[in-house]
């Protein structure tokens, strides 16, 4: 079985991965590593620099996620400035902003980059969610948005993690089954 290492501190993300790439073959162990995370408005590049960052913090072959959110209504905001944003924003905020526009699209595009010293390979994934009209999941999450949208099902992010409904191997994943298809061969 191959094996990557993955630089998160998010244990929902362990899971998804780890779960996407076993039928790769592949296993995924977490670690922790301290790098500074660029702002910039290209998310693929957050990516790749985080993947940079991580691999000359390990010293090892290291795969890194970033997630950006855009709001069509918005004019894309926030774009690759979420994890700022995140800090900034309660629930209530989100649902102010969303209060008067009709199109309550939101778009989750997950980056994977992966970096061995040499190969640089860059992945991304889009998942359409839609706002709500009132926060649900207050208590199981602390980051705002996941009480306001809703990205799979009928629940919202907060509510899927409090019942355990991790996504797993499924189209909901699409990022991570790209990077097992090209690793799996690497």
């Amino acid at each position: 079985m191959k094996h990557v290492l993955f630089a998160t501190g998010n244990s929902r993300k362990i899971i998804e991965a780890s779960t996407t790439l076993k039928p790769f073959g592949i296993s995924v162990e977490q670690i922790d590593v301290a790098m500074d995370e660029i702002q910039h408005n290209d998310a693929a590049e957050i990516a790749k620099a985080k993947a940079r960052a991580a691999y000359a913090a390990a010293g090892k072959p290291i795969v890194v996620s970033d997630t950006t959110w855009e709001i069509p209504a918005l004019g894309g905001f926030p774009g690759g400035y979420m994890k700022d944003i995140n800090t900034w924003l309660q629930a209530e905020d989100w649902l102010a902003l969303m209060a008067n526009h009709a199109d309550k699209r939101i778009f989750c595009n997950e980056h994977l980059a992966y970096y061995d010293g040499t190969t640089l390979h860059h992945v991304v994934g889009s998942y359409e969610g839609r706002f709500i009209t009132e926060a649900r999941g207050r208590e199981q999450s602390n980051e705002a948005i996941e009480q306001v949208i809703i990205l799979y099902g009928d629940k919202t992010m907060a509510e899927q993690l409090a019942a355990g409904d991790i996504a797993s191997a499924s189209e909901e994943l699409i990022h991570w089954k790209q990077f097992g298809e090209w690793a799996k061969n690497q």
